[in-house]
């Protein structure tokens, strides 16, 4: 199994929530609001970078759809030459395999940014992120000899942008910190006596938590 961002945020919140979630494999229905928003966004930007025509794509967009692509082509990075989109990469990490989807790389030069559309919220501290830490740790194994690597989110809901440069520091520190929670995601047996305690839950798995 690879072991995603996701499903490390979410045995951070609650490591009930991720047994149900990724144990037992229990899935709720979700609200598909910015999931649909964020879904059509993402495809018609991998058709874009990849040179397709779009324009029968861009004339179903909404009005703020609109304005969130019109953001997105006019930064920086959409100049700058692509090596893949929606890219899967993964690494091996202690006993463990983690890894992501990639909304797009590109260079610069001998200079490489990950790239990562944002229709909801950037992450409250992106730089040690999981998302953030596992994607830099998987392009710099997959990419190995460069000047500089960056990941970038792209907030398109505000129309800003969040860069974080990959230094050695970091790496080590990445290295340290998923390497931390990996450790607790594999040594768990009990995970509802390891859910957090003294916080009112209000997640969707709620109810089947208080009986199970």
């Amino acid at each position: 199994m690879i072991i995603s961002p996701a499903m490390l945020k979410i045995f951070d919140e609650c490591p009930q929530k991720y047994k149900f979630m990724y144990v037992d494999k229990i899935s709720l229905p979700q609200n598909k609001y910015f999931f649909e928003k964020g879904k059509k966004i993402h495809a018609i930007a991998s058709y874009y970078v990849k040179g397709y025509d779009v324009s029968k794509l861009e004339k179903a967009l909404t009005e703020k759809e609109k304005q969130i692509w019109n953001y997105l082509t006019s930064t920086e990075y959409f100049k700058y030459e692509l090596l893949k989109s929606e890219y899967q990469l993964n690494m091996h990490l202690g006993d463990c395999w983690i890894g992501g989807r990639l909304d797009a790389l590109v260079k610069n030069g001998n200079n490489y940014y990950i790239l990562d559309y944002k229709t909801g919220e950037i992450p409250q501290n992106p730089e040690y992120d999981y998302q953030t830490m596992i994607y830099l740790l998987c392009a710099d194994k997959k990419i190995g000899n460069f000047q500089s690597l960056y990941f970038v989110y792209l907030d398109l809901k505000n129309n800003t942008e969040y860069k974080i440069t990959f230094t050695k520091e970091l790496k080590k520190e990445y290295i340290q910190r998923l390497s931390n929670t990996l450790n607790r995601l594999t040594s768990v047996t009990n995970y509802k006596n390891n859910k957090l305690q003294n916080v009112k839950c209000n997640c969707d798995y709620y109810k089947i938590c208080s009986i199970m």
